[in-house]
C-alpha cells in the first residue's frame, strides 16, 4: 500500500521570494496587536483583576438578561460589575472588583459574594449558583507580575539556548519569532475581549514551546545545509531547508489541529479561551518559523562560513609547514 504524502518529495516552494512583503506584514500585525493591547486592554479574569466571580445558570430562562443583572448587582454598591454570558445563552459570569479593604478581608469578600447570590436568587427563582471565586487585589497583582516574568524568562532562556547551540543570529531570529507569536495572541485577546486568566498564560507558554520546536527543526537543517552547500546563495539555501522540513511541519500542525478543533467547537466554555489561544498559536507559530525566523538570517549576516571552524595560529603554522597553501 502506497503511503499518503501530504508534501511531495520534490516540493520546491520559493518562500524567500516573498520575504520582504511577508516580513512587513508581520511587523504591521505586531504593531496592530500592541495597539489593541494598549487601547482596549484585557478582559482580566478574577485571577488577574482581583475581586469575586459568580458563575450561574438561569435554568428556566432561554437567554440571561445581562442588562438587568448588571443593574441589580451595581445597585448593591460594589462598583460597576462585568456581566457576560458564559457558555450557553442562559449561563452568566458576574465579576465584581471589590474595594481593597473588602478584598483583603476573606470573610468580608465571602459575605459580598453571598449577598450578590441571595439578591439574585430572590429576584430570579431559577437562579442556580454554579460556583464562585475570590482573589484579593494584592494576590491578583502578584499573579500578573509573575505571569509577565515567566513569559520573559521563557523567551530569554530560549534565545540564550539557541545562541549557544547555533550562532547569535539564530538566537535573535528565534526571539523575534516568539515575540511575533506572543504579540498576535495577546492582540486576539484584546480584540475579542476574551477572558484573560492563568489558563491563557499556560496556553502562551505552550505556543512558545511549539513555535520553538518548529523553529529549531528548520534551523538545524539550515546549519547542516550551510556545511554541505558552501557556494549556494543563502536565500536558495534557506528555501531548500524549509522545503526539506515542510513535510514534518505540516504533519505536526495537522495532528495538533485534529485534536484542537473538536475542543474548540464542542469543548466546555471554561476551556474555550485556552484552546482558541493554542489554535491561533499553531498557525502563527508555523508562519513565523517560515517567514520570520528563516528570512531574518539573511539580514543578520549569516553566511556559508558561519559554521566553518576558524583556523587557529597553530593550525596555520602546521598547514604552512606541510606546504599547503
Amino acid at each position: 500500500m502506497k503511503l499518503l504524502k501530504l508534501v511531495p518529495d520534490d516540493t520546491n516552494i520559493k518562500f524567500l521570494k516573498w520575504r520582504i512583503p511577508f516580513f512587513a506584514i508581520s511587523i504591521l500585525l505586531i504593531a496592530a496587536s500592541w495597539a489593541l493591547v494598549l487601547t482596549k486592554g484585557f478582559n482580566y479574569g478574577v485571577d488577574f483583576a482581583g475581586g469575586i466571580e459568580v458563575r450561574a445558570t438561569l435554568t428556566q430562562t432561554a437567554e440571561a438578561p445581562v442588562g438587568e443583572l448588571r443593574e441589580k448587582v451595581a445597585a448593591l454598591g460594589y462598583g460597576d460589575p462585568v456581566v457576560q454570558r458564559f457558555g450557553q445563552d442562559n449561563q452568566v459570569s458576574i465579576r465584581v472588583r471589590l474595594p481593597d479593604e473588602v478584598a483583603a478581608d476573606k470573610e468580608a469578600a465571602q459575605a459580598a459574594a453571598a449577598r450578590i447570590v441571595s439578591t439574585l436568587q430572590a429576584d430570579y427563582p431559577d437562579f442556580r449558583l454554579d460556583g464562585n471565586d475570590n482573589v484579593s487585589g494584592k494576590v491578583s497583582g502578584e499573579f500578573r507580575e509573575m505571569a509577565v516574568l515567566s513569559l520573559l524568562a521563557a523567551m530569554a532562556a530560549i534565545a540564550l539556548y539557541i545562541w549557544i547551540r547555533f550562532e547569535w543570529q539564530f538566537g535573535v531570529g528565534a526571539l523575534f519569532a516568539l515575540f511575533h507569536d506572543v504579540s498576535l495572541t495577546l492582540g486576539m485577546f484584546a480584540l475579542f475581549q476574551l477572558e484573560f486568566s492563568l489558563q491563557i498564560v499556560a496556553a502562551i507558554l505552550a505556543i512558545i514551546g511549539y513555535s520553538l520546536n518548529d523553529t529549531i527543526v528548520i534551523y538545524d537543517r539550515i546549519r547542516e545545509n550551510l556545511k554541505k552547500f558552501r557556494k549556494m546563495p543563502l536565500p536558495e539555501l534557506l528555501d531548500l531547508s524549509v522545503n526539506e522540513t515542510l513535510a514534518r511541519t505540516v504533519m505536526t500542525s495537522l495532528t495538533l489541529l485534529v485534536a484542537l478543533v473538536p475542543l474548540l467547537l464542542f469543548g466546555p466554555a471554561s476551556l474555550f479561551g485556552m484552546v482558541a489561544a493554542i489554535t491561533l498559536g499553531l498557525f502563527v507559530g508555523t508562519y513565523s518559523s517560515v517567514y520570520s525566523a528563516a528570512p531574518i538570517l539573511v539580514w543578520l549576516g549569516v553566511t556559508s562560513d558561519s559554521f566553518v571552524p576558524k583556523e587557529t595560529v597553530a593550525d596555520e603554522q602546521e598547514r604552512k609547514a606541510r606546504g599547503v597553501v
